[in-house]
């Protein structure tokens, strides 16, 4: 056996490493472990303090890897003692390190100067870095992970340790020298597309202006007026842009404003006069015009540092990433996978590539939205004052066909998101209620003039007819909308059985959509005038436009509709506690709304009978109070509701965009 094998054993380095030691000669030869050990975590943390070293100082020893390493951004690296073996001189160790580096979570490269502003869709995706030319890519790396061995020499020493580490570039990667060092880039995946019904795309890249100042194509004296002028142009903050073309580098690029390129064309010769200023071509992942379903769809642009912060990783510093709506949500589908390049930058002679891993695009997205219904709905929306918002639900599917938000609600998804009281079209539920009660369509109820409840007086609606006063059927009540009729009935029905009713209609569910979504509320427990209410569906009564829709979805489809927004991301669907014999009741209710009701102006619509239901409801503390107008409304395989927040009633403010909805 020589001496080597003798003396050969097996260790634990700290890092979790497996250490073979070895020593030549006789047992008093001092154990190279601990220097080896001390030398793997001077290389992991750049602090060579603690380090024996042979030709540097522990202060060059570290400027050196700092500078060597620079280029890797935050990735980081760790350090394990993988051998130690003699050398031909018995005087001197080999110590094999097994390094890695943690590739995916690291501070995107430094890009050359440029700032940029809010844009007319998103914020402008940083481009690309330039794809490197011949490539050696580690198969048997982690995804993330760039791994490798180098060595260093241990020398035996005059010192308390009894080993120097003969300090060379190699330490870090072998094949580094003097003058050399490593640089990672990083670059951002092709982002996949959002897509429609059947597989119709709504968001992808489409071609887009940066607009801005060059200031490499104009002195810096005369900087600020260009831009002054580039802001004034484009429509945007004169002052702040200005501001900010000033305090950028000599060679920034200052980005206005990113327009479509379509949006662009009007102001193109106007740029094309301002000194310094310039349109260059990009691409952007957008909607087919800016305001399709934006507020469902949402944004995108460079991540904030909170987004960076809450990615643990995933997204660094410079990435384009998804910043609202679903765009945020699914951004870690939608984002991809990054592509990661080191380089090997000599001190003279091209950069040769060590590790590389390619992009992998990201999966798309696939909605339920119809884009012509969705475009139809926004149309008919697009000069609504006040929020607003139409939804379509498929009942056969629970698909949300459309979801539309009007401007009033300036950006928010008042079709998804929004909570009012809903008023009459709430009496589909009320009626499924009474109907559990043992009512039916033909029962006889009192249509009075006003109804007292615990000393509060409720009455009907201004125009309510008069021929419908007085003892009348449950269908007339239902068709001409009257109040007094159903608040008289508080009795018959508590407040659990009004909220059962609305949950089997889907009002109050928790499913999950695949997108956030509001699908109401009504309280479990009320009484006195607070029931009273909820019979109107008014007091704490609450629903979004899409809840309602769902309502109307449930009494087509015979059974609780559960709406799906994104397909394959919804939850599981609750178990249907509304019967198809119900269900058919509730549509003849509806029906009668048009045959002989409140909405008989729809009895023209070509296509399939309409059912619908008219509603009111009022809010605030003005006098007289300002009132909420719906109504929803089926024809065929398609349920709708459409909501106004500030309008005359259901019928004279929510009816006619519903019925050119339907008209189509």
């Amino acid at each position: 056996m020589t001496s080597k094998d003798v003396l050969r054993r097996a260790t634990t380095a700290a890092l979790g490493g497996v250490l073979v030691a070895a020593a030549a000669g006789c047992s008093s030869t001092p154990d190279a472990e601990p220097v080896a050990q001390a030398l793997a975590e001077a290389v992991a943390s750049g602090d060579f303090s603690d380090v024996p070293l042979s030709g540097t100082t522990p202060e060059e020893a570290a400027a050196a890897v700092e500078e060597l390493t620079a280029g890797m951004g935050s990735a980081a690296r760790t350090i394990e003692v993988a051998d130690i073996e003699q050398t031909d001189d018995e005087d001197s160790r080999q110590v094999t390190l097994d390094v890695s580096w943690d590739l995916d979570a690291v501070a995107a490269p430094e890009q050359p100067e440029e700032t940029g502003d809010a844009t007319a869709d998103s914020a402008t995706p940083a481009a690309d870095p330039t794809e490197p030319a011949g490539t050696d890519t580690d198969a048997d790396a982690d995804a993330g992970d760039w791994t490798y061995q180098t060595t260093a020499v241990l020398v035996a020493a005059d010192t308390d340790a009894g080993w120097e580490v003969e300090w060379a570039p190699s330490v870090v990667h072998p094949e580094l020298t003097d003058g050399a060092s490593l640089g990672l880039r990083r670059q951002q995946a092709d982002r996949a597309d959002i897509l429609g019904a059947g597989g119709e795309v709504i968001v992808t890249e489409r071609p887009v202006y940066r607009v801005g100042i060059d200031k490499t194509q104009v002195d810096a004296a005369a900087a600020p007026a260009s831009a002054t002028a580039l802001a004034e142009l484009v429509g945007v903050d004169a002052a702040a842009f200005a501001g900010r073309v000033e305090a950028a580098g000599e060679r920034a690029y200052v980005e206005a404003i990113t327009l479509r390129e379509a949006d662009a064309a009007p102001f193109l010769p106007g740029i094309e006069q301002i000194e310094g200023a310039a349109a260059l071509s990009d691409t952007q992942a957008l909607a087919p015009t800016r305001e399709f379903a934006r507020p469902i769809l949402g944004t995108v642009g460079e991540a904030t540092a909170e987004i960076v912060e809450e990615s643990a990783g995933r997204v660094v510093a410079g990435d384009v990433v998804g910043l609202s709506g679903l765009q945020a949500q699914y951004d870690a589908q939608l984002a991809g996978t990054p592509g990661l390049t080191v380089e090997l930058t000599p001190a003279e002679g091209d950069a040769q590539v060590l590790f590389e891993r390619e992009a992998v695009g990201g999966s798309p997205v696939t909605t339920t939205l119809d884009l012509e219904l969705q475009a139809r709905a926004e149309g008919l929306l697009a000069d609504v004052g006040p929020a607003s918002g139409i939804v379509a639900v498929q009942p056969s599917t629970g698909s949300v066909l459309a979801a539309a938000s009007g401007p009033g609600g300036e950006g928010y998804s008042t079709a998804t998101l929004g909570q009012y009281a809903p008023g009459s079209t709430f009496k589909i539920a009320t009626a499924l209620a009474l109907l559990r009660a043992g009512l039916t369509p033909d029962s006889t109820v009192t249509c009075s003039p006003t109804v007292t409840v615990d000393g509060r007086s409720f009455e009907n609606y201004s125009d309510y007819p008069s021929g419908a006063i007085g003892d009348i059927t449950l269908r007339s009540a239902i068709a001409n909308s009257c109040n007094t009729a159903l608040i008289g009935q508080n009795q018959t029905v508590d407040q659990a059985a009004l909220a059962e009713a609305a949950a089997s209609l889907g009002l109050g569910a928790e499913h999950a959509t695949g997108a956030p979504a509001f699908l109401g509320s009504v309280p479990a427990e009320a009484d006195g005038t607070a029931h009273a209410a909820s019979m109107i569906g008014q007091g704490e009564v609450l629903a979004s436009p899409l809840a309602m829709a769902t309502m109307a979805a449930s009494v087509v489809a015979g059974q609780t509709v559960a709406p799906v927004l994104v397909e394959g991301a919804a939850g599981e669907a609750p178990a249907s506690t509304l019967t198809p014999e119900e269900a058919q009741t509730l549509r003849d209710l509806m029906l009668a709304v048009v045959e002989d009701g409140s909405g008989a102006f729809l009895g023209d619509v070509p296509g399939d009978p309409v059912g619908a239901k008219t509603g009111t409801a009022e809010y605030g503390t003005e006098q007289p109070p300002r009132t909420h107008a719906w109504m929803v409304g089926f024809q065929g395989d398609l349920a709708v509701a459409v909501f106004v927040e500030d309008g005359e009633s259901g019928s004279q403010t929510a009816g006619p965009l519903l019925e050119a909805f339907l008209r189509g």
